[in-house]
């Protein structure tokens, strides 16, 4: 069926660069875990750009997209719970910058950072959290706070202040021509969008019709009104993978794995896999 509104579509959908034009330096940008839908090709076309001092929050862990942009010198802070290649090793640009001082890492846990998101998502200054009582993670957030439980005795919690990114970056299947992107089962997307202040999104195609007429497809899509620019981008989450659409490249994360273990290899990666300019 024709969407309502069927301008939204046609302001929506951009070029990549344009699309990406919200996300300035200084940032607050929150972008998913590494099997989620992760926005690889936006993410080469920011570090072309040159963006700098990102705020960057990885829900709740990352891989390759966190560590090109802090080998790249985009991030000034990171929160999240991890970072790491998975079976392809360390992520060797963000233990470079944590261990030199270069970024500023804010630890954090999976539980908190959805907690944390989810009070901005609902619209409430703070969310409480159980679990993190006596962790050393607890002892360097000064920001997170322990108080008694108000309905118990002698029962203390903690509670995290809600997240509120400017900016939710993610990939996608598709959206449609009102805008509306489908997300299927990877639900913490939405839980970004709803929280962040905008949300941009890269799709792998456009659906010919209305998602949210369709029954099928109608309980994974995020409506248009939590969408602010979405661009085509083919396998736009290469080299890792989109949930059901195609595997990550192994033999590119090897690469890359080997490549940026030294600042001389990552720079030739930069040169080579993202600023495109390739030997001969």
């Amino acid at each position: 069926m024709p969407c309502a509104n069927v301008t939204i579509m046609f302001q929506a959908a951009k070029s990549l660069d344009e699309a990406l034009a919200a996300i300035d330096d200084a940032t607050t940008l929150v972008v998913p875990r590494e099997v989620s839908g992760v926005p690889m090709a936006a993410t080469r076309a920011l570090i072309r750009r040159g963006v700098k001092n990102l705020h960057l929050i990885a829900l709740p862990t990352s891989s390759l997209q966190a560590d090109l942009l802090i080998g790249a010198g985009c991030v000034a802070t990171l929160e999240t719970s991890a970072v790491s290649l998975g079976e392809f090793g360390p992520a060797p640009r963000f233990v470079a910058a944590a261990t030199s001082g270069a970024i500023r890492i804010k630890d954090t846990t999976c539980p908190a950072l959805h907690a944390a998101l989810q009070a901005a998502e609902k619209g409430v200054p703070f969310m409480p959290l159980r679990g993190l009582i006596g962790s050393d993670v607890l002892k360097y957030r000064n920001d997170w706070k322990v108080v008694n439980n108000p309905f118990g005795n002698d029962d203390p919690i903690v509670l995290l202040p809600a997240i509120h990114p400017k900016v939710a970056l993610f990939h996608a299947p598709m959206a449609d021509r009102c805008g509306n992107v489908w997300i299927g089962r990877q639900r913490e997307l939405a839980t970004m969008a709803h929280a962040a202040a905008a949300t941009i999104v890269t799709v792998e195609r456009l659906h010919d019709g209305n998602l949210l007429e369709d029954p099928i497809l109608a309980a994974g899509t995020l409506p248009a009104f939590y969408v602010d620019a979405i661009a085509i981008a083919e396998r736009g989450a290469w080299p890792l993978g989109l949930p059901d659409h195609y595997e990550l490249d192994a033999e590119h994360l090897s690469l890359y794995a080997r490549m940026a273990a030294s600042a001389q290899g990552f720079a030739e990666y930069l040169d080579k896999y993202v600023y495109e300019r390739r030997a001969a």
